[in-house]
């Protein structure tokens, strides 16, 4: 936002936490390799976009009509992906549409929890660094946040995540699992134990499953934890492993009754035709974007070896990116790598940036133009 602009909006009576305030955004550049925001950088298979649209077709014929405001056979079909994903790892599990919600990306679905279960008088605890929106949902809904600690190589123990919520007992506790900026994974034990944790003050215990599709084998979904854990909610997106950034569709998986909350505080109709149809046709293609996940994987693996080569200091990833240290002016080589063309996300923290694994020749120039930089510096 430019000067002028903000000056312009500093007139107007704005709540008084959001004075002074700036949006949320990462750069949006036209270069050739974005890899700042953990899209899937491999377009959406043709045959994809012909379901897809052949789909929004049929529902562009009843658009005169309100969608369906319980978007049932979306929730079917989610129910269906997810015990599929959990069964292909050895996690059985047996969810239905009643276990499901879903939104407008998982944004909005964070959004409705903090509506339903925090607020004003309320209070919501996140680890950082984590993902930098936990703290303005908590600020839309008018609840206070919270910010726990990681260790220092930005890892959580079950001990330290159950002290620290016992010590603050907020409302709402979100565990980022994979955790975004870092990449890094939470133990199933480490859940139980902030769940356990959490009862003693009624606490509901949200795991932010937005990279989940990506994690490495031996990393358990919390999805596998549901059973008999009304207080827990796991959430996950389409963003990411399906390809579906712009499709907008988030979702959780919890107990019936958080389902039944969350109708509480939903707009009327808060999920299109044209977006419930998508979501829809994608998911009857999920083996097919699924085999781009794989590729992704790869590629994220080849950069954390990489990383490690040039002497760098990659965090374990189970996302479809790499949190990397180790750089004496992150800066400079942030923009190094984008006078190369290279757009990656600085996340603020001193000598780290993070990098989306993207195609095979997306990921070559990156290491390229990195090795490039290393070298120029240390010359």
């Amino acid at each position: 936002m430019t000067s002028s602009r903000s000056r312009n909006l500093s007139r107007l009576p704005l709540r008084e936490e959001l004075q002074g305030q700036e949006p949320y955004g990462a750069p949006q550049l036209s270069v050739k390799a974005m890899l700042n925001v953990n899209e899937t950088t491999y377009d959406v298979p043709a045959d994809v976009v012909d379901a897809i649209g052949k789909e929004v077709r049929a529902a562009a014929a009843h658009l005169n009509r309100y969608p369906d405001r319980e978007f049932s056979v979306l929730r079917d079909k989610l129910a269906e992906y997810l015990n599929r994903d959990l069964a292909s790892e050895a996690q059985p599990a047996e969810l239905t549409a009643e276990h499901i919600w879903a939104a407008n990306g998982s944004n909005e679905i964070m959004q409705h929890i903090l509506q339903a279960f925090a607020g004003p008088g309320r209070s919501v605890l996140a680890f950082p660094p984590t993902y930098s929106m936990y703290p303005l949902y908590a600020r839309g809904t008018y609840s206070e946040y919270i910010a726990g600690t990681r260790a220092a190589d930005f890892t959580q123990t079950p001990e330290d995540v159950a002290a620290q919520i016992r010590e603050h007992r907020p409302n709402v506790v979100i565990l980022c699992s994979p955790n975004n900026p870092t990449g890094t994974a939470l133990s199933l034990e480490t859940v139980e134990a902030a769940y356990a944790a959490a009862e003693e003050s009624e606490t509901m215990v949200v795991v932010d499953e937005a990279y989940g599709e990506f994690r490495q084998s031996g990393t358990g979904s919390a999805l596998a934890l549901l059973p008999g854990r009304e207080k827990l909610i796991v959430s996950r997106t389409m963003s990411k492993a399906f390809a579906l950034a712009g499709g907008r569709l988030g979702y959780l998986a919890a107990a019936p009754e958080v389902t039944d909350a969350m109708r509480l505080v939903r707009l009327p109709y808060h999920l299109s035709a044209v977006t419930q149809a998508t979501a829809v046709a994608a998911l009857d293609h999920s083996a097919t974007l699924m085999a781009n996940v794989e590729r992704i994987k790869e590629q994220r693996d080849r950069i954390v070896g990489s990383l490690e080569q040039m002497g760098l200091h990659p965090a374990p990833s189970d996302a479809n990116f790499v949190f990397f240290g180790g750089l004496a002016d992150e800066k400079a080589a942030w923009q190094h790598l984008l006078d190369d063309g290279i757009l990656i996300r600085d996340v603020g923290i001193p000598g780290h940036l993070r990098v989306t694994a993207g195609t095979a020749e997306e990921t070559s120039d990156f290491l390229a133009s990195l090795q490039r930089f290393i070298t120029s510096t240390t010359a």
